[in-house]
């Protein structure tokens, strides 16, 4: 009689497009958010505000997608160096290897016996795979994925991007800078529980943590804006 199987879905799996979304859309909604606030405080009229928020809007989303992109990349070039350098040295000592990967399992807590009983069946079936996956860290759930993160990053900014610019939209010239403040720490507060919920996190803890952040970014460009517009 065969055992029932048993699938299990993990919040590890997310943990790839999970930081490149949380980052994106976060990234998105202050730093436009931000500018949006420091040029309107300038006095900026109401337009020109529109028209610095799209730049930044665009601006941001590719140098997201670039900066992820570079990132992930150089992860994932030593990523590659390391499991080369494991396949050479499995080619070349596979005793060593072998006893290498025992001893990794016997800090785990098997005995010196079993250890290496289990090190020998593990590389019978995959030798580079196991110590990927016991020596090195690499695993298919967290290996670099640097289209992947790029992709994600630029597309959650924009997303992001584009809610402090909404605002702009519909919001009276007069009350600019408190309705997108204000309504930015909301999106904020939003992004974090949504996050948070995803990740399996304190949802109060990662939306006060967002929001604080959001309101001394906000805060800060307010201020520089409004100075720079007295004094020119």
């Amino acid at each position: 009689m065969s055992r029932p199987r048993h699938n299990e879905t993990h919040l590890v799996d997310r943990i790839g497009w999970l930081r490149a979304a949380v980052l994106g859309a976060n990234d998105g909604i202050i730093s436009t958010a931000s500018l949006i606030v420091g040029v309107a405080a300038a006095a900026a009229k109401q337009n020109d505000v529109l028209i610095a928020g799209v730049a930044g809007l665009v601006a941001g989303a590719m140098s997201m997608a670039a900066g992820e992109y570079v990132s992930v990349s150089s992860q994932s070039d030593t990523e590659r160096a390391d499991v080369a350098r494991e396949r050479s040295e499995l080619r070349s000592n596979p005793d060593g290897e072998l006893g290498e990967l025992a001893e990794i399992y016997v800090r785990r807590g098997l005995d010196a016996d079993l250890a290496r009983r289990v090190a020998a069946q593990l590389m019978k079936k995959d030798a580079l795979g196991a110590h990927a996956r016991d020596e090195l860290g690499i695993s298919e759930m967290t290996t670099a994925r640097p289209v992947q993160a790029a992709v994600t990053s630029a597309l959650t900014f924009s997303v992001g991007a584009a809610m402090p610019l909404l605002m702009v939209v519909v919001s009276p010239s007069d009350v600019l800078v408190p309705v997108t403040s204000a309504a930015s720490l909301g999106f904020l507060a939003f992004l974090g529980a949504v996050g948070a919920k995803a990740g399996g996190a304190n949802i109060l803890r990662a939306t006060i943590r967002v929001t604080f952040w959001g309101a001394l970014a906000l805060g800060i460009t307010a201020g520089i804006g409004k100075l720079s517009g007295a004094i020119l």
